[in-house]
């Protein structure tokens, strides 16, 4: 799985999946040092995320401004081709699993239902570097360089 183009992500998902529900499972079944540090592991997840999601988001807007057709279901859940079968299976696995992991955690640790928001971002990472995206319709790539007046024109 590494070998595949981002496969350290993926890799990076499932590591902080587990890490995660680990955490959780132990302050759940009531191991006192857990009880004080599964909320700051939960919390540093969900603050590692928002990073994340910032730069996945940051080059989702390269890439649709360079003419890719990105959407939100593409780009985050991997929808309509933009990963192949094996990719998007694990990406969306460890995200299935962190979200029972929260739901299952959240009265024991209110903060686990934040740490869903890791692999997700994760997946948008994922896409946003090696996702193939369709063309967007309308769009000439082969203008894209050239500088433009003030009507749109490009300049000769």
């Amino acid at each position: 799985m590494v070998s595949e183009p981002g496969g350290r992500i993926i890799v990076w998902s499932w590591a902080t999946t587990a890490l995660f529900t680990v955490v959780a499972a132990l302050d759940a079944f009531g191991v006192p040092p857990f009880d004080q540090i599964a909320p700051w592991a939960c919390f540093a997840l969900f603050v590692v995320s928002l990073g994340i999601w910032l730069y996945a988001f940051g080059l989702a807007v390269v890439r649709s401004t360079r003419g890719d057709d990105i959407s939100v279901a593409t780009l985050f859940f991997l929808s309509s081709g933009a990963a192949p079968a094996l990719v998007r299976k694990h990406l969306m696995a460890a995200l299935g699993v962190a979200i029972v992991v929260g739901l299952a955690t959240v009265k024991s640790n209110p903060t686990s239902i934040l740490v869903p928001m890791l692999p997700l971002g994760l997946a948008g990472m994922w896409s946003a570097r090696h996702g193939t995206f369709p063309p967007r319709a309308g769009f000439d790539r082969a203008s894209t360089s050239a500088p433009r007046r003030s009507d749109g024109r490009p300049r000769k």
